[in-house]
């Protein structure tokens, strides 16, 4: 399903398993457990997710919003070629940051 990993200041959410309505909560819930460890700082590797629906966008969307009232962010990482144009598709790769590396994607909160 979707777990956390802890890399110093920034947790990493890892998916396998399409981003959608059966898996919505699953996500939401792996978010949600970075939250305790003050500002959330989240990199979503989305690089074995197979694909997402409306509802898997609305969860990113959910999930950049928690992040932002705490202060902190999540962005994306190595999006499958499918997920990759569902969100080019949809505007999310506008509303989201989205790296073609994890490290990158890692980096980006040291700026």
């Amino acid at each position: 399903m979707f777990q956390c990993k802890r890399s110093g200041a920034v947790d990493t959410v890892a998916g396998s398993v399409p981003l959608t309505r059966d898996h919505q909560s699953a996500f939401l819930s792996s978010v949600e457990s970075c939250f305790g460890n003050g500002q959330p700082r989240i990199v979503f590797d989305m690089s074995q997710v197979p694909l997402m629906d409306s509802v898997g966008i609305e969860a990113l969307l959910d999930a950049r919003d928690r992040c932002q009232k705490l202060g902190g962010s999540i962005v994306l990482a190595r999006p499958t070629p499918l997920c990759r144009d569902i969100l080019r598709i949809n505007g999310i790769d506008k509303e989201l940051n989205v790296y073609d590396d994890t490290v990158k994607a890692m980096g980006s909160f040291a700026r």
